[in-house]
């Protein structure tokens, strides 16, 4: 194994880690931002208010966005995996 390839493939799950991540997280702040703005304005601290509105953008986020998501992962694994002759031989 060249330490090289394993670099390689450490950088690029970590690439399609963030990729992944980063719409459900930005829906997820976004969406924080906006209850608790409001709950400033209208003087309601209430946790459970800002929970229920984060986990319905991030389901509506992974709901549109499920489909490109799954193709990244495939297209990820399937590098990995038709990569693995290469790295196990070399």
């Amino acid at each position: 194994m060249n330490i090289d390839c394993m670099n390689e493939l450490f950088y690029e799950s970590i690439k399609v880690f963030i990729i992944l991540s980063s719409p459900l997280l930005f829906s997820a702040l976004f969406s924080g931002l906006i209850i608790s703005f409001l709950q400033t304005i209208i003087q309601i601290h209430e946790q459970n208010l800002s929970f229920i509105p984060k986990m319905f953008a991030i389901f509506l986020t992974f709901f549109y966005l499920g489909p490109w998501m799954l193709h990244v992962i495939l297209k990820y694994m399937y590098v990995v995996f038709s990569n693995i002759p290469l790295i196990i031989f070399r």
